[in-house]
């Protein structure tokens, strides 16, 4: 039972781990409050994504931001994905930038066996080279599941004594690491970003083990 459970919240962790909104930190300036971003990807699946940014009045700059993504399919409500946190720019030398981002993520992920309901973190870094009107950065990051909550359908718990209820997984987390890069003009953004996913426990490869993403954003006062 421990392995099903097991396969089931690896299985979560499918649900468009990667989505966040991309910045080119050098086009971002500070009458920028409100940032509007869509974007298309292909992770475990087709995945589509919306997300609102807002930059504070801070000394560094600073964009809070929430998202909500999900897989393509007949039922789009099935699973899905939404994150709440911010994005910081540290240091910049030059036109190089260095800047982390920390999310807390709540997933729903629902099949013929179970309904999983997950609240974890994600959290990664970026440091490359931002001028004006194009970027090119690497990017490497953590996605963990904290604690999952599982639901078994009844042809779960005929075929296994299943429990309904909290968990916490002994793996349950993704590696990510890639690139991204972009093109600005006036208050837009069009990004690309790609890269490959290794499992928590490095042993475990993930379905689809990389990912890409284009996005669009739009930047207003």
């Amino acid at each position: 039972m421990k392995t099903v459970r097991l396969i089931l919240a690896l299985s979560l962790l499918s649900v468009n781990s990667i989505n966040a909104q991309t910045l080119n930190w050098a086009s971002l300036q500070k009458q920028h409050r409100h940032i509007a971003n869509i974007n298309i990807g292909l992770e475990y699946g087709v995945t589509v994504g919306i997300t609102y940014g807002y930059q504070l009045k801070t000394s560094l700059p600073v964009v809070i931001a929430a998202e909500y993504s999900m897989p393509s399919g007949k039922t789009i409500s099935d699973d899905f994905k939404t994150k709440i946190g911010g994005q910081i720019r540290w240091v910049r030398v030059n036109d190089f930038n260095l800047s982390t981002r920390i999310q807390g993520v709540f997933r729903r992920f629902e099949n013929n066996y179970v309904t999983l309901a997950n609240f974890g973190t994600d959290v990664s870094g970026v440091i490359g080279y931002y001028k004006p009107k194009w970027f090119l950065a690497g990017e490497t990051g953590f996605d963990k599941a904290i604690v999952t909550h599982f639901k078994h359908t009844e042809l779960m718990n005929e075929n296994f004594a299943a429990k309904n209820g909290w968990y916490v997984p002994a793996t349950g987390g993704n590696f990510y690491y890639g690139m991204q890069a972009g093109f600005s003009w006036r208050s837009h953004d069009l990004s690309l970003k790609v890269g490959k996913v290794i499992s928590q426990d490095f042993r475990t490869k993930p379905l689809l083990p990389f990912y890409a993403q284009i996005g669009y954003s739009l930047k207003m006062k």
